[in-house]
């Protein structure tokens, strides 16, 4: 008598496919296949035959490969008969641990690979035969004398220990099943689905004790440009490393998860008092911001860190981790590298925040951006030599409002471009418009200013296009970009600015001496002005270092060969130092605020 091989599958190609393979080695292979075409169909084989294996389909009509499992492993004469899931999709890891639950003994993904079932098929077989030896050597038990008794016992002990070995590996796979599906695989730590339920699950027991708990919501500082610029190696091992400094600063009955990307949560259950997650959400912001080494590179990155309170910031599981995340947002736009309890101010701040991104993304189709113009000075002869484009916004329910009170959130939201190449073409709409009036007003060069994602957007190509579409000469037109955004990614923006002052367009650095780039950055650069920042201009006469400081700023660009403008001028005694260390022009209050374009004329025109 041979071991007996059922499979079940709807699928008539595959059924057939599948015993082939089984049938098509030499006739000795010592096993019988029998086919099913449906859940029914299988389990009426099972009441006429024995079983070494089912290879068993997971998705069929009416009666599914779960249900036929779980019917097969109800019944104490097929309760032992080990199953196969045959699928020909993929299933996710839940999926995986619900066959495991059913009495599946292992996963199969069709096409099947045919040395691989035959040798899961064999181990089976096998088992069959000792078993149908087994009972063969049982039945000659009784004509067997008491020594050969004991002799049969030893074997059976023998094959005890192969079945509890077999048992024995089916736990470990689901136990290796259930962590699969409750762990974060890159770093070990819980995923998002089993901190929900762990979090629920503390909610519920403070409750019951009147206990409190914290939710400590981390994320992690620059995390995206170190990913980009280095490779997804190397930000799985720092985020491996970040995920090691975070669960050895806390204690040892908290919980620590990923939430996926740079995310992290900390759960603290059992606090004496709420300052203890202050403190260690201390520990983590300290462990974190030492130096990561991650292969030949040593990597700084900060952790901000927002914290929830149960019961006063949220009840229930969702409500708690909303709050703890809008602290930790609030965290990064306070100070990166920070801690933030959650404070019910926060949700209408959000709600603002929400609502004007929103109207941002329909103002450009309104027309509600305006172009206001600050003139630059020249420092010796008074003379307006260019403007400076500063965006701002007609806002129908806010009014005026300036670029510092909008640009964080179009650059959150992705307009930074559309908006940067709106600026641009409205820039050189303006400078056609000047060039044709007849009004005696001199050549101003518009400087218009350029933020990182524009740098990564083809900029020239869109410089190029407003140029044509205006019939505007280059020399007209100036970028300003802010030393402390050059260096984020200077070998891009290199490139790029080179291209672009290839062309005939002046490129400025603005707010420079804010940024620490040195002096071989800025040899390297395409750059034609440097615009010294308000900071070090608003103390001059008063502060000896500031003067100083300028002074080196002219000094340097002079050895450079690059013009000097001064920003935020606002007194006379400022401008008389300026002229006096050599600095070429001047932009500020002190000549004139920004202004729309034909209140400029009438104010370049009444100077002239």
């Amino acid at each position: 008598m041979k071991p007996k091989i059922l499979i079940v599958n709807d699928h008539l190609p595959t059924l057939t496919a599948l015993k082939t393979l089984l049938t098509r080695t030499p006739s000795d292979v010592g096993y019988e296949v029998i086919t099913a075409s449906s859940g029914e169909e299988a389990l009426r084989k099972i009441l006429d035959h024995q079983f070494a294996v089912i290879l068993l389909d997971v998705s069929m009509p009416g009666m599914d490969g779960f249900e036929t499992a779980e019917i097969i492993h109800s019944h104490p004469r097929s309760a032992s008969i080990p199953i196969i899931f045959v699928t020909a999709h993929y299933a996710d890891e839940m999926n995986r641990l619900k066959g495991y639950q059913r009495g599946a003994v292992d996963y199969l993904i069709t096409p099947v690979i045919p040395q691989i079932l035959q040798t899961k098929i064999a181990v089976f077989i096998e088992l069959a035969k000792k078993n149908m030896l087994l009972e063969d050597k049982t039945r000659e038990l009784a004509e067997l004398n008491k020594n050969l008794q004991v002799k049969q016992m030893q074997a059976l002990k023998r094959m005890n220990a192969t079945l509890e070995a077999e048992v024995i590996v089916r736990r470990q796979a689901e136990q290796r099943a259930h962590e699969l599906a409750t762990r974060d695989p890159l770093t070990g730590l819980l995923n998002r689905r089993e901190l929900v339920e762990r979090l629920e699950n503390a909610i519920a027991r403070a409750t019951r004790r009147n206990e409190r708990l914290a939710l400590l919501f981390l994320d992690m500082d620059r995390f995206k440009s170190i990913n980009d610029m280095l490779g997804h190696d190397t930000g799985d091992e720092l985020l491996r490393q970040v995920a090691a400094r975070i669960s050895a600063s806390v204690r040892e009955s908290d919980v620590v998860a990923r939430l996926g990307g740079d995310e992290f949560v900390v759960l603290m259950e059992g606090l004496p008092d709420y300052a203890d997650a202050a403190q260690v959400a201390k520990k983590i912001v300290h462990a974190t911001g030492e130096v990561f080494q991650v292969g030949p590179h040593k990597l700084k990155s900060t952790v901000s860190v927002g914290i929830g309170l149960y019961p006063q910031d949220g009840k229930s599981a969702q409500a708690l981790m909303k709050n703890a995340d809008l602290a930790m947002y609030h965290a990064k736009q306070e100070r990166r590298g920070t801690i933030q309890f959650f404070h019910e101010e926060f949700n209408a701040r959000l709600l603002e925040r929400i609502r004007l991104e929103h109207e941002l993304q329909e103002a450009l189709e309104r027309n509600e951006f305006e172009l206001y113009y600050q003139p630059k000075v020249d420092v010796h002869s008074g003379q307006v030599a260019g403007v400076e484009a500063l965006l701002r916004w007609n806002h129908p329910r806010l009014g005026l409002l300036s670029g510092a009170q909008f640009i964080p959130a179009a650059s959150e939201c992705g307009l930074i471009v559309p908006i940067g190449e709106w600026v641009i073409s409205q820039a050189c709409a303006q400078a056609r418009r000047w060039q044709e009036a007849s009004n005696g007003l001199p050549t101003l060069p518009i400087a218009v200013n350029i933020a990182i994602p524009q740098i990564h957007a083809e900029l020239p190509g869109a410089i190029q296009r407003a140029l044509q579409a205006h019939e505007i000469d280059p020399s007209w037109l100036q970028l300003e970009i802010t030393e402390s955004l050059l260096i984020r990614d200077l070998e891009k923006a290199t490139s790029v600015l080179r291209e672009i002052s290839q062309s005939g367009i002046t490129i400025a650095i603005d707010d420079f001496g804010t940024g620490y780039s040195s002096l071989s950055v800025l040899k390297a650069l395409p750059i034609d002005v440097l615009k010294i920042d308000k900071s070090f201009v608003r103390d001059l006469g008063k502060d000896v270092e500031d003067r100083a400081i300028v002074a080196a700023v002219v000094n340097m660009a002079r050895a450079l060969t690059l013009k000097v403008v001064a920003e935020g001028v606002e007194t006379p005694e400022q401008l008389a130092i300026l002229k006096e260390l050599g600095c070429d022009e001047h932009q500020g209050y002190l000549y004139s605020r920004p202004l729309p374009a034909e209140k400029l004329v009438s104010r370049v025109l009444q100077t002239a």
